[in-house]
């Protein structure tokens, strides 16, 4: 015997009548919850298991919900994460910089919310494709903030928080977009595991697809690593103070990697260190043109003739244009050869707004301050830097982020991976998460890598993204270890962009996929809205 369903007189909703998402204020709590969770699961905090948690939150708030809604409960996700994620911007730059980029990178995450908003008739119809449909969004959603505007800003990927995780290892297979997925894909298994009158089949099978998103990773191989190495030696000389103004401290600083350097070539003479094949300053550690300025190259050519290798030297090359300049790591031989001009590498991705201005005279009418920003030019051609002992891939700073740039390096013959950075216009969390992103780099390629700052956090990883011999923040430091080289390029490395442009491409058939169901849930509306008028 079949129940009549009830009377359309009767108050409440028709039994067929569309199902409705969570109420405005648990939507918005779990929007806030969502930011929490996402900041947390970076560094500083490297709560990675939070991620997962914090992307199917968002799914939640937004399943259901009308577009706008939608949008807007991303938006506060995102504000919530990026606010207090970019603060050390506001060391070297100010507040108003910091509530730029933060408010315009929120922007990415709302879109995400949207997309959810979008496909929520998708997951309502078949449970199954929620976890897809997540890992789809939010992969197509770091797409287009890796790349836009002015060659994007990919901060606080999903990728980036995994360095502790088992899903870390995913990246030798597929790159960052790969990693993101999977966590995005664990976080919509959970939402789905979660989501009311799931049954318990389903339920059974959502928990296995998220205990191996999650878990499974720790069974992959990664590439081996063994055999040849050379001994690198990382030269962190600190500066007199931290802050924007470590520029006007130029010659201090390079006098400390120089003595730095002297000194590690004293405990070398001693026996208490092993002779390096190859020393690395990081960003910056000559401020002075050392090519024009006779001194600081006579200060370089001293430290290398003492420690008996070749120094990578981080330093700021001028044109013959006043203003222009180029961010290079260049090669100094020892022995009095001086500085190789053809082992140099100029920094191919200057990070708008702070080492050049776009739209600068739009720019003049909100400060004046903008003039205070000089104008870095590009480099041409990938940091593939043969040193002789080794074949360096380099990368200065925020480039570490982007995917192509370092792997153009390992393409071009790379046997470790180096990240020149200076921290000192920043903090120890904006250093801590770049050696996340250093972690992933060596992972995905298979190649041993490491990071050197000015002021910190310096230190080296290995092919399965552990950390060694890092270092403390604002403070001096010399590290010495052995670098195995080469190793089979991964099928990240041989893959390139295909992962991240098959997952972007299954993206856009989801949003133009939802169409139809979209289509009829309208008509539903619009013939409820028709049968209440008629009450």
């Amino acid at each position: 015997m079949t129940l009549p369903p009830p009377a359309l007189t009767e108050p409440g909703p028709a039994a067929d009548s569309p199902p409705r998402p969570l109420r405005l204020p648990v939507a918005v709590a779990l929007a806030v919850a969502s930011g929490v969770a996402l900041l947390l699961a970076l560094p500083p905090y490297d709560l990675w298991w939070l991620a997962p948690v914090g992307v199917a939150l968002l799914a939640a708030a937004v399943h259901r919900r009308r577009l706008r809604a939608g949008f807007g409960l991303g938006y506060l996700a995102g504000l919530v994460l990026f606010v207090p994620l970019l603060w050390w911007t506001t060391i070297g730059a100010g507040w108003l910089p910091w509530i730029i980029l933060s408010v315009f990178q929120a922007l990415y995450i709302g879109l995400a919310g949207l997309a959810g908003s979008w496909t929520s008739p998708l997951a309502d119809r078949w449970r199954a494709l929620w976890p897809l449909l997540t890992g789809l969004i939010w992969t197509g959603q770091e797409f287009l903030r890796d790349r836009a505007p002015f060659g994007g800003f990919p901060w606080g990927r999903l990728a980036f928080s995994q360095g502790d995780a088992p899903t870390l290892r995913l990246a030798a297979y597929g790159g960052a977009p790969l990693v993101t997925f999977a966590v995005a894909v664990a976080g919509g298994a959970l939402l789905a595991l979660a989501w009311r009158r799931t049954g318990v089949l389903a339920a059974a099978g959502f928990a296995a697809l998220t205990a191996a998103l999650l878990a499974g990773p720790a069974a992959l191989p990664l590439q081996p690593t063994g055999g040849t190495s050379t001994t690198v030696a990382i030269v962190q000389g600190n500066v007199p103070r931290l802050g924007l103004d470590f520029n006007a401290q130029r010659r201090a600083v390079l006098d400390n990697h120089v003595n730095a350097t002297i000194a590690l070539a004293a405990d070398v003479a001693a026996g208490r260190q092993k002779q390096p094949g190859l020393v690395v300053w990081p960003e910056n550690s000559s401020d002075i043109d050392p090519l024009l300025n006779d001194d600081a190259g006579d200060l370089i050519q001293s430290a290398a003739d003492a420690i008996k290798a070749p120094i990578l030297v981080g330093t700021l090359q001028r044109t013959d244009v006043p203003g222009d300049i180029y961010n290079v790591g260049i090669l100094w031989r020892p022995g009095g050869a001086g500085p190789d001009l053809d082992q140099q590498y100029e920094k191919r991705h200057p990070v708008p707004f702070a080492e050049y201005m776009p739209l600068r005279s739009i720019a003049r009418l909100v400060t004046d301050k903008v003039d205070l920003v000089r104008n870095m030019l590009s480099g041409d051609h990938p940091g593939v830097i043969d040193t002789g002992p080794v074949v360096v891939g380099d990368v200065i700073c925020f480039e570490v982020a982007y995917d192509g740039i370092v792997r153009d390096t390992v393409l071009g013959g790379a046997q470790i991976l180096t990240v020149q950075t200076n921290n000192a216009t920043f903090n120890e969390a904006e250093a801590l998460q770049q050696l996340a992103m250093v972690r992933l780099r060596a992972v995905e390629h298979g190649r041993e890598a490491l990071m050197v700052s000015t002021v910190g956090v310096s230190g080296f990883v290995d092919a399965e993204g552990s950390v060694h011999g890092s270092t403390g923040f604002n403070t001096a430091a010399v590290v010495v270890r052995d670098m195995f080289l080469d190793g089979p390029r991964t099928l990240a490395t041989r893959s390139g962009s295909w992962p991240e442009m098959s997952i972007v491409f299954g993206t856009v058939v989801a949003l133009i996929g939802v169409l139809p169901l979209r289509r009829r849930k309208s008509r539903i509306d619009s013939d409820d809205v028709t049968v209440s008028e008629e009450r």
